[in-house]
């Protein structure tokens, strides 16, 4: 009887255990749909257990990643529509890993409410999961975690965490970049993760627009084009860096091209954008617009249409754009690189 006191008065302060325990019952079938034959522990476990099979990987490295989806967040509020968040989750830490040649293999998540919803909750882990499969990565853990008082009714928060592997000798990370090399943009699903701060002050504030109205340059709702998922370039990337000698691939996430790209590239390098290469989705141009956004302040803040960039030799850049696009994805050719001399090391042109 004490016990059922005890365990009444948590359940009082706002932590419900056997909410939890049921929610872990519903997952797990949604879960398991990750695993492959690597995973060694099954859900609810203390810890995931992982084997890794190195195959022909001489200097095996681990890469990890983590992040979170920002306040994108609120559209999936303002929507209570919560089945996708998940993806840009995945999206957002396995893209991260892979501009550096790794391999996803596992991929752990955080997700933090006031009070266990557990239809929300549920939708949000579906999500995470088909991220997972699209990044054939394996989801081995997470904690969802109940703090009374943190939250508003019916928000939350979100983090992920990624783990990849590759050979220490097949790093990309822009080190052999040189002068000639050319510049390939794999095209974006939108507006990704990044930026929403700005994006909802836009919408909401300043021309009080709602996540159900139709915009004809979108052709759909607001809401359906600001929740539209981050694209996880993993079976793209695997099947380039096969095939082809990648040189260096940003990911352009905040901080947009200005900031991302030169992360990549050695000090005595140009590059060099055609930003007339490209046409970014009509979102772009509608934020700029409407916002009164400055060209640069575009650059730095979206990804402007461009999901990653990828440096190639100039013999293989029609080739490697033939591959991508083969495989369902936009490529553009949007600059070179050059000798950088006295100058910045990003240069835009029209």
């Amino acid at each position: 009887m004490a016990d059922e006191k005890i365990k009444d008065r948590y359940a009082q302060a706002g932590v419900d255990i056997d909410a939890g325990k049921r929610f872990v019952e519903i997952i797990r079938p949604i879960v398991s749909k990750t695993f492959n034959s690597n995973v060694m522990s099954n859900v609810g476990g203390y810890a995931g257990l992982y084997s890794i099979n190195l195959g022909d990987i001489k200097k095996p490295v681990l890469v990890s990643s983590t992040d979170g989806v920002g306040t994108k967040l609120r559209v999936a509020f303002m929507l209570d529509k919560h089945d996708t968040i998940g993806i840009d989750l995945v999206a957002m830490c396995v893209n991260d890993i892979l501009v550096q040649g790794a391999t996803p293999l596992f991929f752990l998540d955080y997700l933090s409410m006031g009070e266990l919803n557990q239809d929300t909750a549920v939708e949000i882990v579906k999500g995470i999961s088909r991220g997972c499969q699209e990044a054939k990565c394996s989801l081995i853990g997470g904690e969802t975690a109940e703090m009374p008082g943190f939250y508003a009714q019916d928000e939350y928060d979100l983090a992920g965490f990624a783990i990849g592997l590759v050979d220490a000798d097949q790093i990309t990370d822009g080190s052999m970049v040189a002068i000639g090399h050319q510049l390939i943009g794999i095209g974006s699903s939108g507006l990704h993760s990044n930026g929403y701060s700005l994006v909802r002050r836009i919408f909401f504030d300043q021309i009080k627009l709602s996540v159900s109205d139709y915009v004809d340059e979108f052709g759909r709702t607001v809401g359906e084009e600001l929740l539209e998922p981050t694209r996880i370039y993993v079976r793209l990337i695997g099947h380039l860096i096969k095939n082809f000698h990648i040189f260096g691939i940003s990911h352009i996430t905040g901080g947009g091209i200005t900031e991302n790209l030169p992360r990549i590239l050695p000090k005595d390098c140009q590059a060099v954008i055609r930003r007339s290469s490209w046409t970014p989705q009509p979102i772009f141009h509608f934020i700029k617009t409407t916002g009164n956004i400055t060209e640069e302040e575009m650059m730095r803040t979206f990804n402007n249409g461009i999901g990653l960039i990828i440096i190639v030799a100039e013999k293989d850049v029609q080739d490697v754009m033939h591959q991508i696009q083969a495989m369902g994805e936009r490529a553009f050719q949007i600059g070179w690189i050059r000798e950088r001399g006295s100058g910045p090391i990003l240069k835009l042109i029209d």
